[in-house]
């Protein structure tokens, strides 16, 4: 058995009800590449979560999901405006430029929050038909994001208003949609379709599935809408995410987010929670000891990012998984997941404290 820890919610295994629909659907024959009855069933789960006009397209992963939407969304010579510490920059291994030919334009975030705002994005929003510059076609955002933060409502649809003006397609990463809603007590259509989201890449792996992903498509009725609608049939087939058995992938989702509870909002509500556990009693143990141990940042999903000093870092570590994060600082990431228990976070705290002492 490995040990546990707080490096990603990717760490924590397949929630057992997710399993139990793989397991049920696995009987007899279905048509392939989304053919089948399980996918037409997930089809009509993503109107209720979207709207009556929203199309999903099942894929394998998070990555997958981005470069497909992103590869949708704007021309060959078009160029996404995104955060510089978004997930598409920093941890897709370069695959939205090498797989998806996208050229990101990456905002810097000076409030270390990870969020874009229409005043980061405005500086941005020149040269347009200028020949020599790749051309911005879509602003692209993480909720949450990769520093654990959230968007507001407002926040989103402030982006989407100055996106639309300058005729920016917007799409948002929600690798960590769930975590998203779960914070912001909103349904995924407040915070996606009805705040002007037009493409949504919605997660399953991380709040409990097994390679389970969709990119959304909120307003199919619409002239982009169409577009993009066709364009994700054939992209999601040359960028190597069509699955052939598709009603593994859309048993996944279906179990995730069906239902007036979704299991989804359940796990990741809790996911949330632990955070918000870790993050008190770390900042309890920092009182006194903030040249070893603070945190500059809030805690509004999953996520914890205390700034550390080497020595207390490293002791943690040969006995917790966490990843660095931003070295310049000293800052950790800590991830609660689906699972985390506050047996897991009492240990923690009490390794942290032996490591203050």
């Amino acid at each position: 058995m490995s040990k546990r820890g707080f490096a990603s919610d990717n760490y924590a295994g397949i929630h057992p009800d997710v399993l139990l629909a793989i397991s049920e659907v696995n009987v007899g024959h279905q048509s392939a590449y989304g053919e089948d009855e399980v996918t037409r069933e997930f089809q009509q789960l993503v109107k209720k979560l979207f709207g009556r006009n929203a199309v999903g397209f099942p894929v394998f992963n998070g990555t997958g999901a981005n470069v497909v939407a992103l590869q949708a969304a704007i021309p060959r010579w078009g160029a996404v405006i995104a955060a510089a510490t978004s997930h598409l920059n920093l941890d897709e291994g370069g695959a939205p430029e090498k797989m998806g030919g996208i050229k990101l334009w990456n905002v810097e975030i000076p409030k270390g929050d990870g969020k874009l705002t229409p005043e980061l994005i405005e500086p941005e929003l020149i040269d347009f038909g200028f020949v020599h510059r790749s051309q911005q076609a879509a602003v692209s955002i993480n909720n949450s994001s990769e520093y654990g933060t959230v968007y507001s409502l407002d926040e989103i649809k402030a982006i989407s208003k100055q996106a639309k003006k300058h005729g920016l397609v917007t799409h948002m990463d929600g690798a960590r949609l769930s975590n998203a809603a779960a914070a912001l007590g909103l349904s995924f259509r407040q915070f996606t379709t009805d705040a002007g989201i037009d493409l949504v890449s919605l997660g399953g792996t991380k709040i409990g599935g097994m390679a389970a992903e969709a990119v959304i498509v909120t307003n199919a009725n619409t002239e982009l809408g169409k577009r993009l609608v066709n364009d994700l049939d054939y992209l999601r087939k040359t960028s190597m995410q069509l699955a052939s058995k598709m009603r593994f992938i859309s048993a996944q989702l279906i179990a995730l987010y069906s239902g007036k509870n979704p299991l989804a909002i359940e796990l990741a509500t809790h996911a949330n929670a632990m955070a918000g556990v870790l993050d008190k009693g770390l900042r309890k143990l920092s009182k006194g000891n903030t040249k070893r141990l603070s945190l500059p940042g809030k805690t509004q999903a999953n996520a914890v990012f205390p700034v550390m000093d080497k020595k207390l870092a490293k002791k943690l570590q040969d006995k917790w998984h966490f990843y660095d994060w931003n070295q310049t600082i000293g800052q950790y990431r800590l991830m609660c997941a689906w699972d985390t228990t506050e047996e897991d976070i009492e240990q923690f705290l009490r390794d942290v404290s032996e490591g203050l002492n």
